[in-house]
C-alpha cells in the first residue's frame, strides 16, 4: 500500500516521501497514529508544513550530534569487573555497561549507539566504535579493570595454594599409617 508519510520513521523513510508499506502496517499503525496519510493531490499540499517542521527537526538533531559527538572525543571510560587470578571476568561487559559508564561521565549515549562485536570477557584496554548516524563515528577507549583490591587478591591465591596442598595431603601416600589401620580391621 502507498503512503505519504507526515514524520520521519526510521527505516520506512522521510516526512513526505511516498513509501510503499504492508497494508496492515498502515491501516493499523501508521494511520492511526497520524504518521501516514493516504498520497492524494489535497494530502500531498497539505503535508509541506509537516515536510519543513521535519527537516528542520533532522538539522537541530544533527546539529546536537555533532556537539555530543565532539564533546566526546578523546573520551576514555573505566568499568570494573569481577575476574579471576587469570583475568577473566565472571560475566561480560556488552554495550549497556559501556554505555552506563559513559552516562555516569555525562555524556548521553544509548546502548543501541555501542558497536560492540563481541562481549569483552576479560581485561583489556579495548577502543570501541559509538555510532551517532552513518557519518558520525567517535571511538571510546574502554578499560576493562578489576573489581577487587590487592589484599582481596593475595588472600584468593592464599586460599588457592591452602586448597591444593590440601588436596594434595589427601592423596599422598605414607607408609604404616593407613594401610595398617585397614590390615587391624580385618
Amino acid at each position: 500500500m502507498k503512503l505519504l508519510l507526515r514524520c520521519d520513521i526510521p527505516n520506512v523513510g522521510l516526512a513526505g516521501d511516498v513509501v510503499e508499506v504492508r497494508e496492515g502496517y498502515a491501516r493499523n499503525y501508521l494511520i492511526p497514529q497520524q504518521m501516514g496519510l493516504e498520497p492524494t493531490k489535497a494530502n500531498m499540499k497539505s503535508i509541506e508544513e509537516d515536510k519543513r517542521r521535519a527537516e528542520e527537526q533532522r538539522r537541530l538533531r544533527r546539529i546536537a550530534l555533532e556537539q555530543q559527538a565532539e564533546k566526546m572525543r578523546d573520551v576514555e571510560v573505566t568499568i570494573s569487573a569481577a575476574c579471576n587470578l587469570e583475568g577473566r571476568l565472571y560475566g561480560s561487559v556488552g554495550p549497556r555497561e559501556i554505555a552506563a559508564a559513559l552516562r555516569d561521565e555525562g555524556h548521553d549515549v544509548e546502548p543501541k549507539q555501542v558497536h560492540l562485536p563481541d562481549a569483552i570477557r576479560q581485561l583489556d584496554t579495548v577502543t570501541v566504535p559509538v555510532i551517532f548516524a552513518d557519518d558520525l563515528t567517535i571511538e571510546v577507549k574502554v578499560w576493562i579493570v578489576r573489581e577487587t583490591s590487592a589484599d582481596d587478591l593475595e588472600e584468593e591465591a592464599e586460599h588457592q595454594t591452602d586448597k591444593q596442598e590440601a588436596s594434595q595431603d589427601r592423596y599422598r601416600y605414607s607408609p604404616g599409617s593407613d594401610v595398617d589401620a585397614l590390615e587391624t580391621d580385618l
